[in-house]
């Protein structure tokens, strides 16, 4: 028997030297470029024929300056768009004020990837099940879009638009993800359930973000990954909680709530009665975790 396979499209590979030249490019090609930062998505899609029409790839990595992590007391932090998710991972800045981040990136693929893949290209790509999207929900983080024409920032929870569609032009770079000085007071846990294989993408992952005081919930920010068609903060169990005392009893309440903020599909990892009762699960482990000192078992 003889298999044929279907030939590659034919398509120019740059590497641009600055980010004015990759704008440059972008303009260019009006739409039918493909920007990689770490290749750790588009480069297997190209393998298995899942890009469609494009005349170019444009490769960041060899622009220099643009891989950096940064903080003050003022501006918070800021994440270059080639910062690599193991450099998240391993910051010991992100780890001692932005934990749940750190988490976040902790909990993806291997550390192969890890040292590939970066965070902007994580929530680029936008799939659902994207690791680092509900962790920059709770900490209501910030990206900065530029072109040609300027530049532009949107909170990360209009970013996302649809399964793989986010508010990018196609003449736009993510250029910045900001993260605005959390009080002392905040603490955070990012918690994913997947298969076996450390390899495969969240089948639910929710991120807890909350602010206590005397036994008072002041703040809370829950965000669910995997279980709709965009990553989503469940506002209407955040409402539950807020400026009252902690007691199971409402701690189960908001699991509940949370749980039904989704909207999952069934597919071959998971029914989405499964997933749903599975954010029932984690929310509840990760603000007990949070306010009780729970210990989260595996």
């Amino acid at each position: 028997m003889v298999t044929f396979y279907r030939r590659l499209p034919k398509f120019d590979f740059v590497a641009p030297r600055s980010l004015n030249e990759a704008l440059s490019l972008l303009a260019r090609y009006e739409g039918k470029a493909k920007v990689i930062a770490g290749g750790t998505d588009v480069i297997p899609k190209l393998k298995r024929r899942q890009i469609g029409d494009i005349d170019c790839i444009i490769d960041l990595k060899a622009i220099p300056g643009l891989d950096y992590i940064r903080y003050d007391n003022v501006g918070g932090l800021s994440i270059g768009p080639l910062a690599t998710i193991r450099s998240v991972e391993r910051s010991m800045l992100i780890r001692e004020r932005f934990p749940i981040l750190s988490q976040a990136a902790e909990s993806m693929a291997s550390p192969q990837v890890r040292n590939r893949g970066t965070v902007a290209g994580n929530i680029c790509n936008a799939v659902p099940s994207a690791d680092m999207a509900p962790a920059l929900l709770a900490l209501e983080a910030n990206v900065t879009l530029v072109s040609q024409k300027g530049s532009r920032t949107v909170n990360i929870e209009d970013f996302f638009v649809g399964p793989n569609q986010t508010v990018l032009a196609r003449d736009e770079l993510l250029n910045e993800i900001r993260i605005q000085n959390l009080p002392p007071s905040y603490s955070g846990k990012y918690l994913k359930l997947m298969p076996r294989r450390a390899m495969d993408l969240a089948i639910v992952g929710v991120a807890v973000l909350v602010s206590r005081e005397n036994g008072i919930c002041r703040d809370i920010r829950i965000a669910l990954g995997a279980v709709s068609p965009t990553p989503v903060r469940a506002r209407g169990a955040e409402s539950i909680i807020k400026g009252k005392s902690l007691s199971d009893d409402l701690v189960d309440r908001v699991s509940q709530a949370a749980a039904m903020e989704c909207s999952p599909i069934s597919d071959h990892r998971a029914s989405a009665e499964y997933r749903v009762e599975m954010v029932k699960v984690l929310t509840r482990r990760a603000i007990r975790h949070l306010t009780f000192g729970e210990a989260i078992l595996a």
